[in-house]
C-alpha cells in the first residue's frame, strides 16, 4: 500500500487528481497535517507526494522538492515539462516530472515508480535531460553513479534479447506504462540515448551477457 498526498494548485483540481486515483486498491490517499501537527511528527504523512503545478518555480513545485529533502517520493505534474529545467530538478533530488494532462493509469505507474525510486519522465523530457552537457554519468572509476535495480536489470536482459515494451510488460506481469518508465530510468542512469545503445554500454559495464 502507497500512502498518496495531492496537492494541486486549486481545490478542484486537487479533487480531479483524486478521483483518478481511488479505483487503485493500492494506492490509499491522506490528508496533509497541520503545521502544528507536523512539528510533532517525525515521520512525513505520505510515501509519495503527487504535486499538480503551472512550472517548476511555483511554490508547489518547490514544496516538492523540500519533501524530497525530507527523504520522501515526490510526482510532479507541470504544465509543459519541456519548457522546464528538468535537469536541474532531477540533480536537486526530484524524480519525476511529467506533464499534467497524463491519465489515471499513468499516474498510478509514476507513483508506483517514484516510491521504488526510479526516475520518471516524458520521452520529450528525457531526450533534454540526456543531451545536458552537464549531467554526470559515470564516475572517475568508471563506475555508475547510481546502480540499476534487480527489476531494471530483469527489463534490460529482455530489452537486450529484443522484446518489446508490450512483451516485456507481459512477460514480467507489470503495466507497459511501467516498462517505459524503468527504460527511462535505465537509459539516465547508462548515459544513454536510445534502447540499443543502453544496451551497448550495458554489455561494456558487465550488467548483461549476449
Amino acid at each position: 500500500m502507497i500512502n498518496v498526498l495531492v496537492k494541486a494548485s486549486s481545490p478542484i483540481a486537487k479533487a480531479g487528481l483524486e478521483s483518478l486515483l481511488r479505483p487503485y486498491s493500492d494506492l490509499r490517499l491522506v490528508e496533509d497535517l497541520s503545521e502544528d501537527a507536523r512539528e510533532g511528527e517525525s515521520e512525513l504523512p505520505a510515501d509519495v507526494l503527487l504535486v499538480e503545478a503551472d512550472t517548476l518555480s511555483d511554490p508547489a513545485a518547490r514544496e516538492a522538492l523540500d519533501w524530497v529533502g525530507a527523504g520522501a517520493a515526490a510526482v510532479l505534474l507541470i504544465r509543459n515539462p519541456a519548457a522546464e529545467p528538468v535537469a536541474e530538478a532531477l540533480r536537486a533530488g526530484l524524480k519525476a516530472v511529467l506533464p499534467s494532462g497524463i491519465d489515471g493509469p499513468e499516474i498510478r505507474a509514476a507513483i508506483e515508480a517514484a516510491a521504488l525510486g526510479l526516475t520518471v519522465l516524458e520521452s520529450t523530457s528525457l531526450d533534454l535531460v540526456l543531451r545536458a552537457p552537464s549531467r554526470p554519468v559515470k564516475g572517475t572509476s568508471g563506475t555508475l553513479v547510481e546502480p540499476l535495480t534487480e527489476r531494471e536489470l530483469e527489463v534490460l536482459g529482455l530489452v537486450a534479447a529484443g522484446l518489446g515494451n508490450k512483451e516485456v510488460a507481459a512477460r514480467l506481469e507489470i503495466s507497459e506504462h511501467t516498462v517505459k518508465y524503468h527504460v527511462a530510468s535505465i537509459m539516465g542512469k547508462l548515459g544513454a540515448g536510445s534502447r540499443t545503445e543502453a544496451v551497448t554500454l550495458a554489455i561494456r559495464h558487465g550488467l548483461i551477457m549476449i
